[in-house]
């Protein structure tokens, strides 16, 4: 059964950049991905759907137009609209964002890599206060899509101090795992912290990632320490959840006061 509150709130943002009926078409594209609407029955009429979402029956029409030319849906005349899930496999890339850094350097040797850009520049003040440095301070910045047998599942921007950057040119970031590339100069890799949200793919990431602008994806901040404590790297990943499953393990931890999962 879908959430109709979580579709009124998905819509509710008058400024937000794309259109009713994109939004309408995301959220019943995801719909029909998580088998809300079955293949033997008609999903609800126009109408319906117009109030459930809280928006008039052209823009329902025309989210239903974009999901029948994709395959997404069949319109039969006289017996209604009827859902077809169009992936059915799983995430071909699993990994462990919360796992060690051998995990994160084999993910790099595993899967193809192209750089989008590669330059030298003033980082943003976030930047600067995650890698200790005062503002404005030069790094290396690059922008990579990560892709599994020539499809693209990430988008990774990072920042590098920039004697770091200096050892290695755009070539060897292309061929080369960005972890191995930081121990080479003299930095042994111990512990990162990361942060795991969700955000919306802008127009310019969505055309890189191969998705529909706004589409939902993994978002994954990390600040990488070396042996000494001192940052190393900055990287936010977006990843496509279609082709990216982020796998844990936890353990029932029993303690004297109470019971706790433990990652």
């Amino acid at each position: 059964m879908a959430s109709f509150s979580g579709r009124s709130a998905a819509l509710a943002d008058e400024g937000a950049p794309w259109p009713k009926h994109h939004r309408v078409y995301l959220v019943l594209r995801q719909e029909i991905e998580d088998g809300t609407y079955g293949p033997d029955a008609p999903m609800p009429s126009e109408k319906v759907l117009a109030q459930q979402f809280g928006v008039s029956r052209i823009t329902i029409r025309k989210a239903m137009e974009r999901l029948s030319q994709e395959g997404s849906v069949d319109r039969e005349r006289g017996r209604g609209t009827f859902a077809r899930r169009t992936r059915s496999e799983p995430s071909p890339v699993e990994a462990s964002l919360s796992g060690n850094i051998e995990n994160l350097v084999a993910l790099g040797l595993e899967t193809e890599v192209t750089v989008i850009e590669f330059g030298y520049g003033r980082a943003p003040a976030d930047v600067c206060a995650a890698m200790a440095c005062a503002p404005d301070t030069v790094m290396q910045r690059a922008v990579r899509i990560r892709s599994l047998d020539g499809r693209p599942f990430s988008h990774l921007v990072t920042w590098l101090p920039e004697e770091i950057g200096r050892t290695f040119d755009r070539d060897m970031l292309g061929t080369t795992p960005i972890l191995k590339l930081i121990e080479q100069a003299g930095h042994s890799i111990a512990t990162a912290k990361q942060t795991i949200s969700a955000c919306l793919a802008t127009p310019d990431v969505a055309a890189l990632l191969e998705v529909e602008p706004g589409s939902a994806l993994l978002s994954v901040h990390r600040v990488v320490f070396d042996r000494n404590g001192r940052p190393v790297e900055w990287i936010r990943g977006l990843y496509r959840p279609d082709t990216y499953a982020h796998q844990s393990e936890i353990a029932r931890s029993a303690s004297s006061t109470r019971t706790i999962w433990n990652t």
